[in-house]
């Protein structure tokens, strides 16, 4: 079984679009997640601190994101 012909992961039906939309979704995930994890845990009390961070996270994801998904990085 090709795991990527299943999610489409590198081919999916829409090309690039759907890539980006794969992961701008990851990103907001990530986004959100290191949102939530900043205010539980009140590491950060400057809200715009905890926004930069939590933007550099969701940018990291969609950059690493696409370039999985367009074959640029080689998963190890």
């Amino acid at each position: 079984m090709n795991r990527n012909k299943i999610l489409n992961h590198k081919d999916p039906p829409d090309g690039v679009k759907d890539q980006i939309v794969n992961a701008l979704i990851l990103a907001g995930v990530n986004f959100f997640g290191t949102l939530a994890g900043l205010g539980t845990t009140q590491i950060v009390k400057d809200p715009l601190l905890a926004l930069i961070a939590s933007g550099v996270s969701a940018g990291f994801s969609f950059f690493s994101s696409l370039a999985v998904q367009r074959g640029l990085m080689k998963k190890e």
